[in-house]
């Protein structure tokens, strides 16, 4: 049977003239709207529990980094997989399985009560989370056939994630100051509940009429790859593992080259190579991935410093980041209309030197200590971010036909997901050793106190509570210059990355003659 899909205002239309959506589709949209804020609302919210969490579960540093990213390792490794199946058994069926899960493995994040528990939570929020995301891009393919609504839809998607990622601040920093850090994960249940309410009566059941079957060697090579490259630079950000860094980089990379090979010689590949011939493709996942690194990473350290340097509570800094996050909603939007008068070759490199201006203002944070320079420098990343993201993603799924929609999906949420872990993973790996290389420790303080307050700046403040007399203040004094130092460096390393974007976008996009 070919592609199902839903009814359409068909009547009286020529053939070669898309059919125009109707409220059943708009309705649609917003089912899968759904889907888009509990992703992420659940990574904003964690972010913003992570004092917290340093405070109950006392997680080494690099166990902290893992509890961010391991659910995007998960992701990121399963996300073209669970699109092929999606494609094969149906994506309003595995969206609906995939809702269940993780509405059920939220219940258990929530009442994890240690750290290897919550890594686990979240690694098996990362294998749901996977059914999910693909499955909303592909359906939201076959809801809007037409060009511009289908601009716009992805538009409104994207802006989804700003607007999750707004509520999250707010919602879970109100969670967080009367209830205990776990309940940020319960905002997942009743979300779920209202979605799969409403997908059996809103949206299609589509699938691939011609599949193929599904390489399970191309999945484990997929995720042992992207295994290997995070933990590489994990081990050299943590001090004294260099080498078994580069060791699992180099393996990393191994496994990667022969998974790409694989999927070239194969009659039935799991990710199809083929379409990263085309130059627009490959640049827009490229420019796809570094604008998420780039709002994920900040994210990251920023919330950190919001309430850990500056004292606020996860309220307030909640309110502060609503400006940037709004921004992004606002560029998103603003990116259908400039994408009628202006090429891809100007606006894609234009939201990512935003982006980079961003971060080179993040860059004086340790010397000025202001909350509106980090505001300001949030608010140009978010605008960057949101006027490259719906721009990449509208180019990937219009390069491929409906039957495919769940496969560009998986690729396009892949290089999304492959982002935000690298966004933490990498610049969250660059502050931490950043931050061991500055804090000085004062000879007061004990050699098993300062080797905790070397950790995390969660870990350091913990310790520094616990001492007499004026060697805790000492110690929260130093920790905080120390960490504010590794924002500037860690700032400065996000600039000159993003900014290596724009050119290369810049030059990949540019007409040809």
């Amino acid at each position: 049977m070919s592609e199902t899909t839903m009814p359409l205002n068909t009547a009286q239309v020529p053939p070669h003239v898309p059919a125009r959506a109707g409220v059943r589709q708009w309705l649609g949209l917003a089912t899968l709207m759904l889907v888009v804020l509990i992703v992420s609302i659940d990574n904003t919210v964690l972010s913003f529990a992570l004092p917290e969490l340093s405070r109950e579960l006392h997680p080494s540093g690099t166990a902290l980094l893992w509890i961010v990213d391991v659910y995007s390792l998960v992701l990121a490794g399963l996300l073209v997989t669970m699109g092929t199946i999606g494609d094969r058994i149906g994506r309003r069926k595995l969206l609906s399985i995939g809702a269940v899960g993780f509405g059920a493995v939220s219940i258990y994040a929530a009442t994890s009560n240690s750290a290897e528990h919550l890594i686990a939570a979240r690694a098996l929020l990362g294998l749901f989370g996977a059914t999910l995301m693909p499955s909303t891009l592909a359906l939201l393919r076959n809801l809007f056939l037409d060009d511009n609504e289908r601009r716009l839809a992805i538009a409104i998607w994207a802006a989804g994630f700003s607007a999750g990622a707004a509520l999250g601040p707010i919602v879970g920093g109100w969670l967080l100051e009367h209830y205990w850090w776990g309940s940020v994960f319960l905002l997942n249940v009743p979300v779920i509940a209202l979605m799969l309410i409403a997908a059996p009566f809103l949206l299609p059941e589509s699938r691939d009429p011609a599949p193929g079957k599904l390489d399970f060697l191309s999945v484990f090579t997929s995720i042992a790859a992207m295994f290997s490259l995070v933990y590489g630079i994990k081990a050299i950000a943590a001090g004294g593992k260099a080498g078994l860094g580069a060791a699992f980089i180099a393996l990393g990379l191994v496994i990667g080259f022969w998974f790409v090979r694989r999927q070239l010689h194969s009659t039935q590949p799991m990710l199809d190579m083929r379409l990263f011939q085309n130059r627009v493709f490959s640049t827009s996942i490229a420019a796809n991935l570094l604008s998420v690194l780039a709002m994920a990473g900040m994210v990251y350290y920023i919330s950190q410093y919001l309430q850990l340097v500056l004292g606020y509570s996860p309220l307030t800094a909640g309110f502060y980041l609503l400006p940037g996050l709004f921004a992004t909603i606002i560029s998103g939007l603003a990116a259908v209309k400039l994408a009628a008068r202006f090429q891809l070759s100007i606006l894609i490199p234009a939201g990512l030197a935003l982006s980079t201006l961003g971060f080179a203002v993040a860059t004086q944070l340790g010397a000025s200590s202001s909350v509106w320079l980090l505001v300001g420098a949030f608010l140009l990343v978010g605008l960057g971010v949101g006027l490259a993201e719906t721009l990449t993603n509208d180019a990937i799924l219009a390069s491929v036909p409906p039957h495919k929609a769940g496969a560009a999906s998986g690729i396009s949420e892949t290089a999304y997901e492959v982002g935000a872990l690298l966004g933490t993973a990498f610049l969250g790996s660059i502050l931490t050793a950043a931050y061991r290389s500055h804090l000085v420790v004062p000879d007061s303080v004990s050699a098993a106190d300062a080797s905790a307050a070397a950790e995390t700046l969660g870990g350091a403040l913990h310790v520094a509570a616990s001492l007499p007399g004026t060697a805790g203040e000492e110690l929260a004094q130093a920790a905080k210059v120390a960490f504010s130092h590794g924002a500037d460096v860690t700032s400065l390393v996000g600039a000159i990355g993003v900014f290596s974007a724009v050119i290369i976008t810049a030059w990949a996009l540019r007409p040809k003659n």
